[in-house]
Order: C-alpha cells, then structure tokens, then sequence
C-alpha cells in the first residue's frame, strides 16, 4: 500500500455549549463556543462546567453574565491587593560567590514564587513572573509580575553573596562583645574617684 503523503483529515463533530465556569483557553461563563462532541460528552457536561445550547439555557445567559461578572471584580480585587503586598515587600536573596566574587547559582522564577508564597503566603504561577533569565548578580533587582491583565506589579529585592553576609555577620559579634567592654571601663573609673574621695 503506497503513501500518498496526503495527511488525512478526519472532520470531528463539534457541538455547541454554554460554558457555566471559567476554563482557561477555551472561555468563561456565558460564552457559548463550540467543541468536540467527545470533549463535551466525556469532561464539560459530567462536570457541570457546561450546558447543551437549549432555549431553557439560552435563558440562563444573564444569570451566568452576573456569575461572570462577579468573579472577575473579585479576581480584579484580590490582584491589586496582592500587587500592594508584594510592592511593600523588600526580600534578600543569598548566592554563595567564590574568592573572584563569581556567584554559584542563581536566583530563577521558581525562587521568587517560593519567596513570595513562603513570606507573603501567596501563590501565583511562577509564568507571571516576567525573568528573561536568571539573576547571577548581586545588588538590586526589579522584576514585574502580571498578576491579572489589568494588573501587573514591580518587586524590588536585593540578591547579596553569602561571603558578605557572613562579614557582616562577624562584625556584628565582634561589635556586640567590644560593647560591654567598653561600658565596663567608665564604671571602673568611677569606682577609683570614689575611693580617692574617701581617703581625703
């Protein structure tokens, strides 16, 4: 049997349906479209996330356009509250650099949506983070989140080498034990005056 090379086309029958939620890449509620007769039989119609286009249905447009109005306020809503969060916030990011100051790994999308999840207790998909790559830099960074089509938010955080912190960290301890030291000696002073004091 010779191949022609012709790709056969099988036409699948399509049926028309009013969706009844929001299903990313095909609608939302009160959007009739059309899909295969398999796709609506087997997932849409048993899970109640459509309705065959019926007069009776065709009735129900409104109340769905009301459903769908709501939840998109309230998606709008929650967006711009998230957006004022993550505008507040101010993270530190730690990559652990080598003696020429090279870093070793790097801060992704992955981080940040953990960062954000862990501190803000917020989830958002790490694709609306918008990093063309990896951040390999110390210093600091600003990248956008769309977190709705209306909505989209700058985070500013700064990405220090590990070696950094662990200085400042030594500084610190050797500061806090020169302190009481240092109010140690006043007090000693004191106590020498006093008693001149009371030999004279």
């Amino acid at each position: 049997m010779k191949n022609s090379g012709r790709v056969l086309q099988i036409d699948m029958p399509l049926t028309e349906l009013i969706l009844t939620e929001n299903i990313p890449g095909l609608g939302a509620e009160a959007d009739v479209v059309k899909v295969r007769r398999g796709f609506a039989r087997n997932y849409l119609l048993p899970h109640g996330k459509a309705h065959e286009v019926t007069p009776g249905t065709l009735r129900q447009l409104d109340a769905l356009k009301q459903k769908r109005a709501e939840r998109e306020a309230r998606e709008l809503n929650e967006a711009e509250e998230l957006a004022r969060r993550i505008g507040k916030a101010r993270f530190v990011f730690t990559l652990e650099t080598g003696e020429t100051g090279k870093a070793f790994g790097s801060v992704t999308a992955q981080d940040i949506m953990n960062r954000i999840k862990n501190e803000l207790g917020a989830e958002i998909d790490r694709h609306k983070i918008v990093l063309e790559r990896p951040i390999k830099e110390t210093g600091e960074h600003e990248v956008a989140i769309k977190l709705h089509h209306d909505v989209t938010t700058q985070l500013v955080f700064q990405v220090k080498s590990a070696e950094e912190l662990r200085d400042r960290g030594a500084e610190a301890e050797s500061a806090a034990t020169d302190e009481p030291e240092k109010r140690k000696k006043p007090r000693f002073f004191r106590r020498k005056k006093e008693e001149k004091k009371e030999t004279e």
